[in-house]
């Protein structure tokens, strides 16, 4: 399994950065994928997350919701984090994450299944940066 993250960069409060997520050696059809943030002396927290079958059932955190929005491609296997009005609070390393072995469904529990590090896969991480 492998989770390449990419787009990440600096930007202005109020701009707009897409994210993304190539994903590999797994079943991408039938998987949750989804986005989490750190930032400096912060615990890592889940942003969003996407059912890539059918469903395709996304579920965001409270503090982004309504600004970011997910997105899958299965025939690239690629998901795609689009952030617009982008605050500086929004500034931290973004990560995406599966658990093939434990699927699970978009919500709550599945980013507290992931924090808590049973199983799963990262990315390496990319870093966004907002200023004024």
């Amino acid at each position: 399994v492998q989770l390449v993250e990419s787009g990440g960069g600096s930007v202005q409060i109020g701009g707009s950065l897409i994210l993304s997520c190539a994903a590999s050696g797994f079943a991408f059809d039938d998987s949750v994928i989804g986005w989490f943030r750190q930032a400096p002396g912060k615990e890592r927290e889940g942003v969003g997350c996407i059912n890539t079958n059918d469903d395709g059932h996304v579920f965001y955190a409270n503090s982004v919701n309504g600004r970011f929005t997910i997105s899958s491609d299965s025939a690239k296997n690629m998901v795609y984090l689009l952030m617009n009005n982008l605050e500086y609070e929004d500034t931290a390393v973004y990560f995406c994450a599966t658990n093939p072995l434990y699927p699970g469904y978009p919500g709550p529990m599945w980013f507290e299944s992931m924090a808590a590090g049973v199983a799963g896969y990262w990315g390496q991480g990319t870093q966004v940066s907002v200023s004024s």
